[in-house]
C-alpha cells in the first residue's frame, strides 16, 4: 500500500478502553510509520508527526514528555489532528463544530474519541471486546478484522447508487466511520464503552431568517480571509459561482494569488474558457492543468485506492492534485458553497413538497444517479439496492427533519461530507494546507440563516457576486449556461479508459453476476469498445460506480468471502 505523505495533517491511530497490546502493535505496523503521542491505562494515541496536546492538566511537563507524565497522571488532556486546532480546553462538541477536527479528550472521568461536526476528516474504528481501535485510514484497521471480511452490502448499495456511503457505513461490517458530531466514550470508573451523539451548533441553535444582505455576508467572508493573510494562495477557478467569488475576495484583499483550472472531464471544458475570462478580469496568473487520456486508468485506480474505494468521484482531479502538492501554496476550496448559497441539489419538487416523506424522496432523487439509457442492474439487485439506500438516507438525515434549512443541510451532511469533500480533504490534504472559507463557523451560520426561498434559482448568490465584483459577476457562468461552447473528447471514455472499465466490469460480471442486468452482461461480452455507447451523463456515473466495485473486488479478492449478495 502506498500511503499519502502526511506533511500537514498527521496520520493517527490508537485505541480507548481495555486495550490489548498485541492489537495496538498490529494496528501500528499496518499503517504509516507512527510515534507515541500518548499512552495511559485507558488510551493510546500514535501519530506520524509530533502531536502536542492543545490542553493539559496542571503540573504537566512539556509536550515531549507527555506520554511519560500521562502514565502517572490520568488526565485531563486533549488532542486534535485537524488543520484548525483549539486554543484551549473545551467540550468535545465545541471542538468538533467550531474547528471541524477530530480529537481525543480526557476530562478526568471519561476518555472521548470524537469526529468533527460534519466528519470531514475521517475517523474509522473497530470494536474488539471492551476496546475501540481507531485510525484516520481505513485499511490499517483491517489488520484487526476477521478474514474473510464481512462485506457491508448496504455500503456498496449507496456507493453504487448515490456514489458515497451513508450513515457510518464502510465496505466492511466490522469497520465503521465515526459520523459527524458523534463520539465514542470510555467511562474510566465504570470501565464501559458508549456512544455519544450530539446535535451540532447549526441544529441545536436553529438559525432564523435574519434578513442578512449580500453585503453582510461579503464582510464576513473578508473577515474569514484574515486567517490566511500573508499566505500565498492557490484559488482554482472553474466557470461557476463559488470559485469566482473566492478568487474575487482574495484579489480584493491584495493576496498573493494564483489560479489554476483543469478539465472536469464533462465533455465540454466550458470551465476552462470561462475561467480564462474570469482570471483575466481579476488580473490573476492563470494556468491550465492538462490531462492525458492514456493516464486515466492509472489515475482512476490510484484515486480509488487513496479514497479507500468509498466514492467513484475525483479521478479527473488526480493530475490537478499532484501539481498542487508541488505548488507550495494554500489551496482555497469552495467546499459547501453550493448547498449553502444556491440550493445546490435541491429540486423544485423538494422545495414544494408538502410532507416529510415527499421531501426525502425528492432530495434522494436529486442525489441518486438518474436512470441509465439501458438497465445496468438486474431487477432483484435494483430493488434491494433502492430499498437499502432509501432506508439509509432516511436514517442519515433524520436529525435534520423539520429544520428550516433541512434541504441544504441534508446535502451537506451526505453528499458534501461523504463524497465531494474528498478532493480537498483526501487528495490535496494531508500533503498541503487547504482552506474552506464557506465552512468557517461565522460564514456557515450566516449563509444558513438565509432562507432557501431567497436562494432559489441562484438569485441570492448573484447578488453576493455582484456585491463582490460586478464585472466578474457579469461574466458567463457554468451555473447558468447549459450548452457547451464546444464538445471535447472525454478522457474517461477514451480507449484506455474503456479498456480499464471493461476489465473491471468483466470482473463484476464474473464475481457477482446477479448484480448486473442481462443487457449489461451482453454489453460486457461485446468487449471494451461496446462501452463507447455509454456517453450520456447518467450512464457515465453508473459505469464509474460499477468499475469502482470491480477494482475493489480485484484488490481484496484473497480476503473476501463467498460473494453471494443479499438479493440472491
Amino acid at each position: 500500500m502506498q500511503w499519502p505523505t502526511f506533511n500537514v495533517r498527521p496520520y493517527v491511530c490508537g485505541g480507548i478502553g481495555r486495550l490489548d497490546e498485541g492489537a495496538l502493535t498490529a494496528l501500528r505496523e499496518a499503517g504509516p510509520r507512527v510515534r507515541p503521542a500518548l499512552r495511559t491505562p485507558g488510551a493510546a494515541l500514535f501519530s506520524s508527526s509530533p502531536l502536542p496536546p492543545y490542553a493539559k492538566g496542571p503540573g504537566r511537563g512539556p509536550a515531549a514528555s507527555l506520554a511519560e507524565s500521562a502514565a502517572q497522571d490520568a488526565g485531563p488532556w486533549a488532542f486534535s489532528w485537524g488543520e484548525r486546532r483549539p486554543g484551549g480546553a473545551a467540550p468535545w462538541i465545541t471542538v468538533a463544530e467550531t474547528y471541524e477536527t477530530p480529537g481525543l479528550i480526557d476530562d478526568g472521568e471519561r476518555i472521548t474519541l470524537h469526529a468533527g461536526g460534519l466528519g470531514l476528516v475521517d475517523v474509522y474504528y473497530l470494536v474488539q471486546g471492551e476496546a475501540v481501535y481507531f485510525s484516520s485510514l481505513l485499511e490499517p484497521l483491517l489488520s484487526l478484522a476477521r478474514t474473510p471480511y464481512e462485506i457491508n452490502w448496504d455500503a456498496w448499495a449507496a456507493i453504487i447508487q448515490v456514489t458515497f456511503p451513508l450513515r457510518d457505513d464502510t465496505p466492511y461490517t466490522q469497520v465503521r466511520r465515526l459520523a459527524g458530531a458523534s463520539a465514542l466514550v470510555w467511562d474510566k470508573r465504570a470501565e464501559r464503552l458508549s456512544t455519544d451523539r450530539r446535535l451540532p451548533r447549526w441544529l441545536r441553535e436553529e438559525p432564523v431568517e435574519a434578513g442578512r444582505t449580500a453585503g453582510e455576508l461579503l464582510e464576513i467572508l473578508h473577515e474569514v480571509y484574515k486567517e490566511f493573510d500573508g499566505r500565498p494562495l492557490l484559488v482554482p477557478v472553474s466557470g461557476g459561482y463559488d470559485s469566482r467569488l473566492l478568487c474575487s475576495v482574495a484579489v480584493a484583499r491584495g493576496a498573493d494569488v494564483e489560479s489554476w483550472t483543469t478539465s472536469p472531464d464533462d465533455g465540454t471544458d466550458t470551465d476552462i474558457a470561462f475561467a480564462k475570462a474570469i482570471t483575466r478580469e481579476l488580473g490573476v496568473r492563470h494556468r491550465v492543468i492538462d490531462q492525458d487520456p492514456a493516464a486515466y486508468p492509472a489515475d482512476a485506480l490510484a484515486v480509488a485506492r487513496r479514497l479507500e474505494f468509498l466514492t467513484p468521484h475525483h479521478a479527473w482531479y488526480a493530475p490537478f492534485a499532484r501539481e498542487v502538492h508541488r505548488a507550495g501554496r494554500t489551496l482555497v476550496d469552495g467546499l459547501a458553497g453550493g448547498p449553502l448559497l444556491k440550493n445546490f441539489m435541491v429540486s423544485g419538487a423538494a422545495l414544494t413538497a408538502s410532507t416529510q416523506a415527499e421531501r426525502k424522496a425528492a432530495l434522494l432523487g436529486s442525489l441518486a444517479l438518474g436512470a441509465p439509457s439501458v438497465p445496468f442492474l438486474s431487477e432483484q439487485a435494483e430493488e434491494w439496492i433502492t430499498s437499502s439506500v432509501r432506508t439509509a438516507f432516511t436514517q442519515a438525515t433524520s436529525p435534520l427533519n423539520g429544520h428550516r434549512a433541512e434541504l441544504p443541510l441534508s446535502v451537506l451532511h451526505t453528499r458534501t461530507a461523504r463524497g465531494i469533500a474528498r478532493s480537498a480533504v483526501n487528495l490535496v490534504g494531508p500533503e498541503v494546507s487547504f482552506a474552506a472559507p464557506f465552512m468557517h463557523p461565522d460564514f456557515f451560520d450566516a449563509a444558513l440563516s438565509v432562507g432557501v426561498a431567497r436562494k432559489d434559482g441562484g438569485k441570492f448568490y448573484r447578488e453576493l457576486l455582484h456585491t463582490a465584483n460586478p464585472r466578474v459577476a457579469a461574466l458567463p457562468s457554468t451555473n447558468v449556461v447549459k450548452q457547451p461552447l464546444q464538445r471535447v473528447p472525454l478522457r474517461s471514455a477514451a480507449a484506455p479508459a474503456r479498456a480499464y472499465g471493461h476489465e473491471m466490469l468483466t470482473r463484476v460480471a464474473r464475481t457477482v453476476p446477479s448484480l448486473l442486468s442481462e443487457r449489461l452482461h451482453e454489453v460486457v461480452a461485446e468487449g471494451p469498445d461496446a462501452l463507447a455507447r455509454f456517453n450520456g451523463w447518467n450512464d457515465r456515473f453508473w459505469v464509474r460506480s460499477l468499475v469502482l466495485f470491480g477494482a475493489w473486488l480485484g484488490d481484496y479478492a484473497d480476503r473476501l468471502p463467498d460473494l453471494t449478495p443479499p438479493w440472491d
